[in-house]
């Protein structure tokens, strides 16, 4: 993130040479000490660090270092005395100032000082980004699939880390547009600095500008704080710009206009920030016909598609669906407090079967609800919503199976050919069965309205054993 630095200082050389020391130090340096009383300006500045002549302190003291503090930067406050006095300086200190300087020292010192401070600073911002949230990183190793279409995918993902080119990521909803992004930031030399999403679609159109490049105090009615935009919180790391498709065509030129130079002013505001970041974009709309709609601009395509790749949806790597269901349970178990083992043998034919209109997330979804719903160590089919049961029933109808080979049916009577669908669905039916009552035959042959010595004998013509279907104790 850039960091901003704003002082409100009497000696008008210190902060000209602050200005000069610090531009190569990677900060926006801002003044507040021009008019008679910057107070507020300082208050309302949405600075990181700010550094202050005592004097220029109102008083009580102790209730406006207070009221710096609990400003929403959390900010590091630099206390220039004019005195050389330990006292005074541990009781400036005690009313929760960072650092006190005496401004008297030379001005080498006095630099170096507030230097280190910065360096703390973008430390403590590290620290609070990354670490304290408790949250495993995404990474690329998370995507790592059985399915040929995704493999060649992730080489692709793999040659373009280590690049700082714009990306654009098309992709259906809850393919995880999002994930990969994050997983990219995190292997690459950027990985560092902070990564920053912006949904376009959740952004009311009035407040799109200042969300992307922040605005100055005054800006417009309701504006009394500065604020940063998502670009310069991004300085030094990774953009990401979703549902880039539903950004308004007068902000589409003004994103043009940023990705030329990386270089823009916040609303209100005349001297331009330059950031360094990558920016990522993605969207689940087909851009090109949106161009075609006259609700995208060309040259922003370009522009964004530097790189272009597509995430594959989860119908078509239906491969993957064991492992990722797999590692949700492990995922959702530790998160909810339970302990669920595995998913039936019919549970998880009807989760490959399935065609997942809302992808990854759905998936994510789905398991989550069934580890709350399951009353033992399986989830059983019952424990998945009833779209399950009825794309299983409809997923299994004669011409997908396995259990008939329909091309011999050409050598086989018609009774033959009745015997062997009678014997296939019959084995289906009764595995829901035993399924649902974890492999207890005497409620099985209850609910099938046949006797228990009668479904004992279809079971063993059928290749069918109860044990399979009892619920496992660890």
């Amino acid at each position: 993130m850039l960091i901003r630095v704003v002082c409100a200082v009497k000696d008008k050389k210190l902060y000209a040479d602050l200005e000069k020391r610090l531009s190569n130090f990677d900060v926006q340096l801002k003044m507040c000490g021009r008019q008679k009383s910057p107070w507020q300006d300082l208050v309302r500045s949405c600075a990181d660090v700010f550094v202050v002549s005592k004097s220029l302190i109102p008083k009580p003291i102790e209730s406006s270092v207070g009221m710096l503090n609990n400003l929403p930067e959390k900010p590091t406050t630099i206390i220039l005395h004019d005195r050389e006095s330990s006292e005074e300086h541990a009781n400036l200190l005690a009313s929760g100032a960072d650092v006190v300087l005496y401004a008297g020292i030379s001005l080498d010192s006095l630099i170096e000082a507030i230097e280190s401070t910065l360096e703390s600073r973008r430390q403590f911002y590290f620290i609070d980004r990354f670490d304290q949230r408790g949250r495993i990183k995404p990474k690329l190793s998370d995507f790592i699939s059985n399915s040929e279409e995704m493999q060649m995918f992730l080489d692709e993902v793999q040659q373009i880390v280590t690049t700082d080119s714009t990306l654009l990521l098309l992709g259906e909803t809850g393919v995880g547009k999002e994930h990969l992004s994050k997983a990219i930031h995190g292997e690459s030399h950027r990985s560092q600095g902070p990564f920053i999403a912006i949904n376009m679609a959740a952004i009311p159109e009035q407040l799109m500008e200042s969300e992307l490049f922040g605005h100055e105090q005054g800006a417009f009615t309701g504006a009394v704080r500065s604020r940063r935009g998502a670009f310069e919180l991004a300085h030094g790391g990774t953009i990401f710009l979703d549902e880039i498709g539903e950004m308004p065509m007068h902000m589409q030129s003004k994103l043009l206009r940023v990705l030329q130079d990386f270089e823009f002013a916040p609303v209100g505001g005349e001297t331009p920030i330059w950031v360094d970041v990558r920016v990522i974009a993605a969207t689940n709309k087909d851009l090109e016909q949106e161009i075609s709609k006259g609700n995208f601009r060309q040259d922003l395509y370009y522009r964004l598609g530097v790189i272009t790749l597509t995430l594959p949806p989860l119908r078509k790597r239906q491969e993957d669906i064991p492992v990722l269901a797999n590692h949700f349970l492990n995922v959702y178990n530790k998160k909810i407090g339970r302990e669920i083992h595995r998913f039936s043998r019919i549970a998880m034919e009807a989760l490959c079967h399935y065609g997942w209109p809302g992808n990854i997330r759905e998936l994510i979804n789905v398991i989550e609800r069934a580890i709350i719903l399951c009353k033992s160590d399986t989830i059983s089919l019952n424990d998945l919503p009833s779209t399950f049961q009825g794309n299983l029933l409809e997923s299994n109808n004669l011409q997908n199976v396995n259990g008939l080979d329909m091309s011999s049916w050409k050598n086989h009577t018609l009774s033959e050919v009745k015997d062997q669908v009678l014997d296939y669905v019959e084995k289906k039916y009764l595995e829901l069965i035993l399924e649902k009552v974890g492999g207890k035959v005497g409620k099985a042959a209850q609910i099938a309205g046949i006797h228990p010595r009668g479904l004992y004998g279809k079971m063993k013509k059928l290749g069918l054993d109860k044990s399979s279907f009892k619920p496992r104790n660890n």
